[in-house]
């Protein structure tokens, strides 16, 4: 696991599109594992600026989002489908049929994805952390051997995600679907970015505490090749 403490958000959102362009650079038709939340929007942006002042092309990329709502409308202004074409695909000139982002309900639905999911291998897997150290929506408690699922979200992650609904969390979505992290260890590269001291206590977890899956993401501890993009106050608590 290699570990970059950045001063600030821009400098983490410029570090992790580093890492993103090698893997372009080296392979045009790459497989991309996207995350949404506010974590890799920076990183977005990044791309989006790069292919309008560089050119550099996605005709040839495809991508295998992380997870969604369950029972959210794809259209609705807080489904990740959504989020994804406002943050980053309506910037670039991936083919819309080239992107991929779970949906569905049932255990067949997941089944499905992770079918899709065992003909390619991603290049590099974009991921963010929870305050509970969850990635994707596997929360604390999740078998590091699960594949694509339906989960039953926390009151923690439900409170986390409110302030996208109004601040009320009747409105947040009681379940989503998500890769597992079984699923997520299978990627080439892990580029795992957090930013802001509410997630200081899970990035030093994930990093530097036991491998349990009471922290989801110390999984990544056993990644083969996992890089891990903080800013200062998201990497405050390291020690190492």
């Amino acid at each position: 696991m290699k570990v970059i403490v950045c001063k600030d958000y821009a400098e983490l959102s410029k570090e992790a599109f580093k890492v993103v362009k090698e893997v372009l650079d080296n392979k045009p038709n790459a497989v991309l594992g996207l995350a949404t939340g506010s974590s890799p929007e920076g990183l977005y942006e990044e791309m989006i600026k790069d292919h309008k002042e560089n050119g550099t092309s996605y005709k040839e990329v495809s991508s295998y989002n992380l997870d969604e709502y369950v029972g959210i409308d794809r259209n609705d202004k807080n489904s990740y489908y959504t989020f994804m074409n406002e943050k980053l695909f309506n910037g670039i000139d991936i083919d819309p049929a080239n992107t991929h982002v779970p949906y569905g309900s049932t255990q067949a639905d997941c089944d499905a994805y992770e079918e899709a999911l065992s003909k390619v291998s991603i290049d590099v897997q974009v991921l963010g952390i929870g305050q509970n150290g969850h990635i994707g929506f596997n929360e604390p408690g999740t078998s590091f051997d699960e594949l694509t699922h339906i989960v039953d979200l926390t009151q923690s992650t439900l409170e986390a995600n409110k302030r996208f609904f109004d601040n009320d969390i009747n409105q947040v979505p009681k379940q989503a679907m998500s890769m597992g992290i079984g699923t997520i260890m299978k990627s080439k590269k892990a580029l795992l970015v957090a930013n802001g001291l509410q997630k200081a206590d899970a990035v030093k977890a994930m990093v530097e505490g036991p491998v349990t899956t009471d922290v989801p993401a110390s999984a990544l501890q056993n990644h083969p090749d996992c890089v891990v993009i903080v800013d200062a106050e998201a990497g405050s608590k390291l020690t190492k």
